[in-house]
């Protein structure tokens, strides 16, 4: 009969998950998987196949993690009070292993070398932002936002503020805070 893993799976991912968030793909070596996990090359074939394997469920959870936290927001404020308070959740978690959207690194790393991983982060964007189209026009539903815009639109040229945003906020020399209060004041005037 085989063994039960003596580890925590989720806690395994969510450790990965910021490591390759912090160095992205390449900066990070199975070695340095193994260090973090606490885990031995055996086992960590065992329990993930593959670096990219990993990398992958890491992906899927640093994204459904946004997902989440998005529609906690919604649920409690509505769709333009979260859209406006998006921004500043997205720079303010001084937890978080980098300032930078994972998925933007990891579309930027690994697109050039036409490495599936990059089309997954593309998919995990994608999805965000049709998400983001959907409170968009759910706020032109409820009259907060005027319905001339296209939604599709909205959610585009907001999804590429969030990840500028969110590059600025891995500088010094810019207020990011300042920029996250400009996105949300500007959707006041749509």
């Amino acid at each position: 009969m085989p063994r039960k893993p003596n580890y925590d799976r989720t806690d395994l991912i969510n450790r990965s998950r910021d490591l390759f968030w912090q160095r992205g793909w390449a900066g990070t070596s199975l070695k340095d998987l193994e260090a973090v996990l606490q885990m031995k090359p055996g086992s960590f074939y065992a329990a993930f196949g593959s670096k990219d394997a990993l990398f992958e469920l890491a992906m899927e959870k640093y994204a459904s993690d946004g997902l989440d936290r998005l529609k906690a927001l919604v649920e409690e404020q509505g769709a333009l009070k979260a859209l406006q308070r998006f921004p500043m959740m997205a720079i303010d978690n001084d937890d978080a292993p980098a300032k930078a959207c994972m998925l933007s690194k990891t579309l930027l790393e690994l697109q050039a070398h036409k490495h599936p991983l990059a089309k997954q982060a593309n998919q995990h964007l994608l999805r965000m932002e049709s998400r983001f189209a959907d409170l968009f026009a759910q706020a032109q539903s409820s009259g907060e936002i005027d319905a001339a815009h296209d939604s599709e639109v909205l959610a585009r040229r907001y999804q590429s503020d969030l990840l500028g945003l969110r590059v600025s906020a891995e500088r010094e020399d810019v207020d990011a805070r300042a920029i996250a209060t400009e996105i949300a004041d500007s959707l006041v005037r749509l």
